[in-house]
């Protein structure tokens, strides 16, 4: 189990694994909640660059179609084709098996940290 607390955040609901130059993204249990059983999930390839807040993807469940958004600029190095496989594992281990992208970047945004997160979303 991944320790939330040492992770930071998005206000559009990601979570953020910083290891030396490169970005683990995924999407919070809060708005895996929020989307309900997802049944598809389309990333970006590897190899492709993302601009911070540009749409890069998108998350569709039982109950709608979600925009995955960028929340650094960079390069993705990774895909996490066990989601585009299996999309219930976002549902099922979001912080974990669950992740989406890897991103090889040089600076990060201002992000949340989890009690600034919990408070946004009111936990």
């Amino acid at each position: 189990m991944t320790d939330q607390t040492a992770l930071q955040y998005t206000e559009e609901h990601e979570w953020i694994r910083v290891d030396g130059d490169v970005a683990t993204i995924g999407i919070t249990d809060y708005a895996a909640e929020k989307l309900g059983d997802v049944v598809y999930v389309d990333l970006p390839v590897a190899g492709s660059t993302v601009t911070a807040g540009t749409v890069i993807g998108e998350i569709e469940s039982t109950k709608s179609v979600g925009e995955l958004f960028a929340p650094v600029d960079g390069e993705i190095v990774e895909a996490n084709q066990a989601v585009v496989d299996s999309p219930e594992l976002v549902n099922s281990d979001p912080f974990g098996e669950g992740w989406l992208i890897k991103v090889s970047t040089t600076s990060l945004p201002k992000l949340l940290s989890h009690d600034e997160y919990r408070a946004l979303v009111g936990e």
